[in-house]
């Protein structure tokens, strides 16, 4: 099959859901970090999850005033993603746990730890990446932001049990999207969906089950979801590939092994914007892959909001141990506007907006438990809200306009 010929070019983004091995992996290891945060906010963690058939490994580092019951919070996370029968090789009761976890090491400690909190250093070197555009309300990428949309509607569809009750926890999404030559989308091309499911008469026949109900449950409510710029995106049809290999019984961990961390373009731009490689989850904010990136995304947002571009990328680089950034970059892919430049926003992000990692962590409040909600359907892109005191997303706020 040949692919078909638009004006402009075609763009994929693919996103996954909470009951994708690698996406159990991330929420476990964030709901630990969360656990650790709540009791002692100066918790320095940083947890790696695998999980597989009725397995679950954790190892890392942890050094806290605190103590939690790390078996019982494995086990939790897995009964709120839905992984609840033994039958499917991966549960909340049957699953095995190992844990070697041990105390964090006092090299990477006396890099980070400081007396003067200001002075406090990265805890790791690297490049972060954060951007923001104008082509949807979210101000993410269109390709990005649809793919994690139609999974979570997908996820309460489940939940709800009312349609589409052979539905399990696995989930992968994709949307191609046409882009004109000034890289603005201009129609969507093609969605594919693959869902685990039961084992039922008819479902694993190439779509005759499955299909129709993704049009007919699924996408009605996607499309309720939509901003109407978002949704004339529809206007020319789309394909929609529904579960092309035809059978999706054998899912989850006890398909495919997960890892924490192995969904870094799914957790920020879907490939649209660059990535520098270093993971969030499980993560303590004192790690700058994590603090630098949702910075990063947190000025993006705010500063083409604020119209200085119709889309912005910017990169910030650190060493360990120290606190300053050791570069910035600003990228607006020709699109600044009302008299600003690339060097002028540059400028402007290095007197407005502190970038040092105690203060980043204390502008945005990082040490709060606000991360396993950020494990699943990306950390970006969502909507900053309170509850409890505590503000969830907040790298998302709109508030420096």
């Amino acid at each position: 099959m040949s692919l078909k010929v638009h004006k402009g070019y075609l763009f994929t983004s693919e996103s996954v859901g909470e009951g994708h091995p690698d996406k159990v992996a991330d929420q476990i290891s964030d709901a630990l970090l969360d656990a650790y945060l709540a009791g002692d906010p100066n918790s320095h963690v940083a947890i790696e999850t695998l999980v597989t058939t009725n397995r679950v490994v954790l190892a890392g580092e942890v050094t806290s005033q605190t103590q939690v019951n790390q078996d019982e919070i494995v086990r939790q996370v897995i009964r709120e993603i839905g992984y609840t029968r033994p039958e499917i090789n991966f549960s909340d009761q049957t699953v095995e746990i190992q844990n070697y976890i041990h105390k964090q090491s006092n090299d990477i400690a006396m890099g980070v730890d400081r007396k003067d909190p200001d002075q406090q250093g990265a805890g790791d070197q690297g490049i972060m990446f954060g951007y923001a555009c104008n082509q949807t309300d979210t101000y993410m990428p269109v390709a990005i932001d649809l793919s994690h949309r139609i999974l979570r509607i997908l996820a309460d569809v489940r939940r709800e049990g009312k349609v589409m009750t052979y539905l399990r926890p696995d989930c992968k999404s994709q949307f191609t999207v046409v882009y004109d030559d000034n890289r603005m989308p201009q129609s969507i091309d093609t969605l594919l969906l693959s869902t685990q499911h039961d084992p039922m008469p008819g479902i694993s026949e190439s779509g005759t089950v499955i299909g129709p109900d993704v049009t007919r449950h699924i996408l009605p409510r996607l499309l309720d979801t939509l901003p109407a710029r978002t949704r004339q995106l529809f206007h020319n049809g789309m394909d929609i590939k529904v579960n092309p290999t035809g059978n999706f019984v054998i899912g989850g961990p006890d398909g495919d092994t997960g890892l924490t961390g192995r969904k870094i373009i799914v957790d920020t731009y879907g490939g649209w914007s660059r990535h520098g490689g270093g993971a969030f989850s499980g993560k303590d904010p004192s790690k700058v892959d994590r603090s630098g990136a949702y910075a990063a995304r947190y000025i993006a947002k705010n500063l083409v909001a604020a119209g200085m571009a119709r889309e912005m990328e910017i990169q910030v680089s650190y060493a360990i141990g120290e606190p300053d950034p050791v570069s910035i970059m600003v990228n607006t892919f020709g699109t600044a506007d009302n008299g600003w430049t690339e060097t002028t926003i540059a400028k402007h992000i290095l007197e407005n907006f502190p970038l040092r990692p105690y203060r980043i962590i204390r502008d945005l409040q990082l040490k709060k438990p606000i991360y396993r909600l950020a494990a699943s359907y990306g950390h970006l892109g969502r909507d900053s809200y309170e509850a409890d005191g505590i503000t969830f997303f907040p790298w998302e706020k709109l508030d420096r306009i």
